[in-house]
Protein backbone atom coordinates (compact mmCIF):
# COMPACT_ATOMS: atom_id res chain seq x y z
CA UNK A 1 0.00 0.00 0.00
CA UNK A 2 0.76 3.70 -0.84
CA UNK A 3 3.09 5.27 2.22
CA UNK A 4 4.45 8.92 2.50
CA UNK A 5 6.57 9.40 5.88
CA UNK A 6 7.37 13.14 6.71
CA UNK A 7 10.34 14.58 9.16
CA UNK A 8 12.33 17.09 9.50
CA UNK A 9 10.15 19.50 10.88
CA UNK A 10 10.30 21.35 14.19
CA UNK A 11 10.79 24.90 16.29
CA UNK A 12 12.74 27.56 14.34
CA UNK A 13 13.51 31.22 14.42
CA UNK A 14 12.74 33.38 11.63
CA UNK A 15 15.20 33.56 9.01
CA UNK A 16 16.02 30.34 10.09
CA UNK A 17 16.08 26.67 7.32
CA UNK A 18 14.76 23.48 7.69
CA UNK A 19 14.27 20.52 5.55
CA UNK A 20 11.89 18.70 5.71
CA UNK A 21 11.67 14.97 3.64
CA UNK A 22 8.77 12.63 2.51
CA UNK A 23 10.37 8.63 2.25
CA UNK A 24 7.59 7.11 -0.01
CA UNK A 25 6.67 3.26 -0.60
CA UNK A 26 4.34 1.26 -1.86
CA UNK A 27 4.25 2.51 -5.73
CA UNK A 28 6.72 3.56 -8.49
CA UNK A 29 8.00 6.57 -7.24
CA UNK A 30 9.95 7.68 -10.21
CA UNK A 31 7.42 7.82 -12.61
CA UNK A 32 5.31 10.18 -10.16
CA UNK A 33 4.55 13.85 -9.40
CA UNK A 34 5.35 14.89 -5.92
CA UNK A 35 3.63 17.83 -3.85
CA UNK A 36 4.28 19.19 -0.61
CA UNK A 37 1.18 20.76 0.70
CA UNK A 38 0.77 22.84 4.45
CA UNK A 39 -2.33 23.83 6.55
CA UNK A 40 -1.12 26.74 8.85
CA UNK A 41 -3.41 26.77 12.14
CA UNK A 42 -7.23 27.50 11.47
CA UNK A 43 -6.38 27.93 7.28
CA UNK A 44 -7.12 25.11 4.42
CA UNK A 45 -4.88 23.21 3.06
CA UNK A 46 -2.86 25.00 0.56
CA UNK A 47 0.00 24.04 -2.48
CA UNK A 48 3.67 24.85 -1.48
CA UNK A 49 5.77 22.76 -4.62
CA UNK A 50 5.39 20.34 -6.99
CA UNK A 51 7.85 18.16 -8.66
CA UNK A 52 7.37 16.59 -11.71
CA UNK A 53 8.98 12.49 -12.18
CA UNK A 54 11.83 13.29 -13.37
CA UNK A 55 12.49 16.60 -11.79
CA UNK A 56 12.61 18.67 -14.56
CA UNK A 57 9.52 20.83 -13.78
CA UNK A 58 9.10 22.75 -10.54
CA UNK A 59 5.61 24.89 -9.24
CA UNK A 60 5.76 26.83 -6.26
CA UNK A 61 3.66 28.71 -4.83
CA UNK A 62 3.63 32.69 -4.63
CA UNK A 63 3.97 33.18 -1.45
CA UNK A 64 7.68 30.61 -1.50
CA UNK A 65 9.03 31.32 -4.33
CA UNK A 66 12.73 32.29 -4.46
CA UNK A 67 12.90 30.21 -0.77
CA UNK A 68 11.86 27.13 -0.59
CA UNK A 69 13.35 24.44 -3.04
CA UNK A 70 11.43 20.91 -3.69
CA UNK A 71 13.45 18.13 -4.95
CA UNK A 72 13.53 14.28 -5.23
CA UNK A 73 16.01 11.36 -4.96
CA UNK A 74 14.49 8.82 -7.23
CA UNK A 75 16.84 5.90 -6.09
CA UNK A 76 15.98 6.73 -2.67
CA UNK A 77 12.29 7.08 -3.44
CA UNK A 78 12.27 10.39 -1.16
CA UNK A 79 11.02 13.83 -2.12
CA UNK A 80 12.48 17.04 -0.05
CA UNK A 81 11.49 20.37 0.50
CA UNK A 82 14.25 22.91 1.57
CA UNK A 83 12.86 25.95 3.25
CA UNK A 84 14.65 28.84 3.60
CA UNK A 85 14.13 32.44 5.20
CA UNK A 86 11.34 31.29 7.46
CA UNK A 87 8.70 33.37 8.02
CA UNK A 88 6.16 33.25 11.24
CA UNK A 89 3.81 32.61 8.41
CA UNK A 90 5.25 29.69 7.49
CA UNK A 91 4.28 28.02 10.49
CA UNK A 92 1.92 25.03 9.75
CA UNK A 93 2.14 21.53 9.20
CA UNK A 94 3.80 20.39 6.15
CA UNK A 95 2.13 17.53 4.44
CA UNK A 96 3.74 15.19 1.33
CA UNK A 97 1.16 14.11 -1.38
CA UNK A 98 0.97 11.89 -4.83
CA UNK A 99 -2.22 11.73 -6.83
CA UNK A 100 -2.54 8.22 -8.38
CA UNK A 101 -4.96 7.19 -10.74
CA UNK A 102 -7.22 10.03 -9.28
CA UNK A 103 -6.43 9.22 -5.87
CA UNK A 104 -4.74 11.75 -3.10
CA UNK A 105 -2.24 9.87 -0.64
CA UNK A 106 -0.95 12.07 2.00
CA UNK A 107 1.53 11.21 4.58
CA UNK A 108 0.70 11.77 8.24
CA UNK A 109 1.81 15.60 8.39
CA UNK A 110 4.98 17.29 10.23
CA UNK A 111 4.64 20.76 12.07
CA UNK A 112 6.90 23.32 11.44
CA UNK A 113 6.51 26.54 13.52
CA UNK A 114 8.70 29.60 13.18
CA UNK A 115 8.52 31.79 15.99
CA UNK A 116 11.38 33.69 18.25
Amino acid sequence: QVQLVESGGGLVQPGGSLRLSCAASGFTFSVNTMTWYRQPPGKERELVATISAGGGYRNYADSVKGRFTISRDNAKKTSYLQMNSLKPDDTAVYYCNVNRYGTDYWGQGTQVTVSS
